[in-house]
């Protein structure tokens, strides 16, 4: 059970993700988490640095979808003006929004990458799923709101029983 919890890979952020390298395995899509993944929680827009990356994908033919577990406001007011498909209150770890998101991306499983900041909700999901998973650092991890907080010390806890099994 607790190797659900453990990504395919771990990177301190998207930008030291290699898209190459992603692309030789055969990853066409990907399914990315917004808040602490792509911008920090309180941030409503994309940045410069973000919009060249979000660019380096489009250039490298993926496929994207945000799949965020925040509100419609949040999420649209982010996705909208980039014209990124989303899907919001997606109640990861889930299944339903990742099927959803499959279904946007019009790709198979083992054709995409989930990135988050989480590993009980965008990890957790993405590997019941059979999705690669990639964990990245959060972005702002001072500015999280509870349930994440909460998220966070779970993770804790894991790391720890993780790190003593044989």
């Amino acid at each position: 059970m607790l190797e659900k919890f453990i990504p395919n890979l771990k990177v301190d952020s998207i930008y030291e993700i290699d898209l190459e390298a992603l692309r030789r395995q055969g990853i066409r899509g990907i399914i990315t988490d917004l808040d602490n993944t792509l911008v920090g929680a309180r941030e409503p827009d994309a940045k410069p640095e973000l919009l060249q990356w979000l660019d380096k994908l489009d250039k490298h033919g993926y496929r994207v979808v945000i799949v965020s577990n925040n509100n419609l406001p949040r999420v649209e007011r982010f996705a909208k003006p980039l014209g990124m498909p989303f899907i919001h209150a997606a109640r990861k770890p889930g299944s339903k929004a990742f099927r959803k998101a499959l279904e946007l991306l019009k790709l198979p499983r083992d054709q995409v990458a989930v990135i988050g900041d989480q590993l009980m909700t965008d990890v957790l999901g993405g590997n019941r799923m059979g999705l690669y998973t990639i964990l990245v650092n959060p972005v702002a991890p001072n500015d999280e709101g509870l349930g994440t907080r909460i998220n966070r010390r779970l993770e804790k806890l894991l790391r720890l029983v993780m790190k003593q099994r044989p």
